[in-house]
């Protein structure tokens, strides 16, 4: 029964699992921010080119 414990307690493989999930979620949670902070920038962008084309259309 100690022998079987010992190999349990000596056995990673799953741990390996684990990490690759954690370094997944860390990816992807970096991501979602990143797009996100993008996507506000690209929506000010367009507002203000709309604008400026609103302008432009109505002087003419």
């Amino acid at each position: 029964m100690k022998t079987l414990i010992n190999r349990f307690m000596a056995d990673e493989s799953g741990a390996t699992a684990i990490e690759y999930g954690l370094i997944a979620a860390l990816i992807a949670v970096a991501a979602i921010t990143a797009m996100q902070s993008l996507g506000s920038e690209l929506s000010t962008t367009f507002n203000t080119v709309d604008s400026a084309l609103s302008e432009g259309n109505q002087a003419a």
